[in-house]
């Protein structure tokens, strides 16, 4: 588990403050720092202008009035806005409250008049409800205005457990403590947040003994050492050896997953294909093998072979009955197998077949579209993609910007790297090749999925824009190298 990785949901990181009081830090103290390391970044990043800050009627809103007397100190003109009555606030909002001296005027459009920087200090991630009233007008009014916004711990109205929208507004930069949410990474929430940093407040490293993460975010630091480097007593097989399910005649979507798991480092690839598209197959390939099928018994004969390691289908294969069989094939074999594409959808009209289909180590990659038809899960795209990998019992990558790997034992990471270039033809396919090449090596399903994904959205950052899908294999060794400096 790598805890620097780790996100925590609005529970966990409430349980981390008390556990941080417990262990003789004040929830006084903590708001001061809080506040402090907001204050930090605003001085780190502007000169001294207009500032209105927005306090809300909770601990925000006391995180709030201590950026603005650490402002003031920094000779900021500052006013400050309260959403509700001074004498309502309690605890150490009401502390921080106390030594402010200056003005408390209301949460209101007038606020805003001639502030160069605001501070929404409204509501944190736990606000449940949509932002509604003065909060939600003042808000607009400064984004309509085109004024900087400086949110703490995330912009009000944004869900911090599941990157809902309700009333919030974009911010230039937020300020969160600790660790991030999971709202500051799943869409829409994530694009509201502008630049993100978290800060330290003096959390002490002793929470982890009941604080425990179950979501991350993607990175190397979570699977780097379950990627194998070829040993130099080695052979191709002992690196694996990956079997494609290729269609006819959508042949291409094939022939680049097949790249790609061969890429990824599978010792052999092989693609079995029709008999009719043997010659297209073999032409486009090289160190590709290339094996005719007459029907689902060759493949059967085929599935026979203990070498395969991993077996892929889906990609360019349609949604048809021959695809439902051979993907059923493949699954009862008990090897590691990856679902994509058509090889979803088969299961539409009996989304309980899958779930028994599946008896060994398997991968399942839809999309939002390919998700609905076999999945019934409701909710946000962490708790679907959760709910999807307990039913199923397998991996299952969710895709998208913000594409989610949750595995059946509730485990999940959310991927943040993926550049808008990745959104073209064929990206999908190549994303599941690289996942194949992975588990026909021996690594565990999901960090098998975890660093494919990642390794995906580097190797697209990588080769920059003009990207098509059949360039994303040849970008990867420079992104692999790099990791096994």
């Amino acid at each position: 588990m790598n805890l620097k990785t780790a996100l925590l949901d609005v529970s966990q990181m409430a349980q981390a403050d008390r556990l941080s009081v417990a262990a003789g830090i004040s929830g006084v103290q903590l708001m001061h720092n809080a506040g402090r390391a907001v204050a930090h970044e605003i001085l780190q990043r502007w000169s001294p202008r207009a500032v209105t800050v927005l306090c809300g009627p909770g601990n925000n809103g006391g995180d709030g009035f201590v950026v603005a007397l650490q402002l003031l100190d920094a000779g900021w003109p500052v006013r400050l806005a309260l959403l509700g009555e001074r004498k309502d606030l309690a605890g150490e909002a009401a502390y921080h409250a106390a030594h402010w001296h200056g003005p408390v005027e209301r949460v209101s459009h007038a606020a805003l008049q001639g502030a160069e920087l605001l501070v929404d200090a409204l509501f944190g991630a736990g606000l449940t409800r949509p932002l509604h009233g003065p909060a939600f007008e003042t808000l607009a009014a400064a984004a309509e205005k085109q004024i900087p916004i400086v949110a703490i711990d995330v912009p009000s109205g944004l869900m911090g457990n599941t990157g809902e929208v309700m009333g919030a507004v974009p911010a230039v930069l937020t300020v969160t403590f600790f660790r991030k949410k999971p709202g500051h990474l799943l869409l829409p929430g994530r694009v509201l947040c502008g630049e993100l940093v978290v800060a330290d407040i003096g959390t002490p490293t002793s929470v982890w003994t009941q604080v425990v993460p179950d979501t991350f975010e993607n990175d190397p630091a979570l699977w780097r050492t379950y990627l194998t480097e070829p040993l130099p007593g080695g052979n191709k097989y002992t690196r694996g050896h990956a079997l494609v399910y290729g269609a006819y005649p959508m042949t291409g979507a094939a022939r680049m997953a097949a790249r790609a798991a061969a890429r990824m480092g599978a010792g052999l690839t092989t693609i079995v294909v029709p008999e009719e598209a043997l010659p297209v197959y073999a032409a486009a390939l090289t160190s590709i093998m290339v094996q005719p099928m007459a029907g689902l018994p060759d493949l059967l004969r085929l599935l026979l072979d203990k070498r395969f390691t991993a077996l892929l289908i889906g990609p360019g294969a349609g949604a048809s009955e021959n695809t439902l069989k051979a993907a059923l094939a493949m699954l009862a074999t008990g090897r590691a197998t990856l679902l994509d594409a058509d090889a979803i959808t088969v299961f539409e009209r009996d989304p309980a077949l899958l779930d028994r289909a599946i008896v060994g180590p398997c991968v399942i990659t839809p999309h939002e579209g390919e998700f609905d038809r076999v999945f019934d899960a409701t909710g946000d795209k962490l708790t679907r993609a959760r709910a999807a990998a307990r039913r199923s019992g397998a991996v299952v990558v969710l895709k998208g910007a913000d594409t989610v790997i949750a595995a059946p034992d509730g485990r999940a990471v959310i991927n943040t790297n993926a550049p808008a270039t990745l959104a073209t033809a064929g990206a999908g396919d190549v994303l599941g090749g690289m996942v194949l090449g992975l588990l026909a090596q021996g690594m565990a399903p999901f960090p098998a999925a975890s660093a494919a994904v990642w390794l995906h959205g580097a190797a697209a950052t990588a080769f920059g824009p003009g990207l098509m899908a059949e360039d994303l294999p040849d970008a990867l060794p420079a992104v692999l190298r790099s990791l096994f400096q």
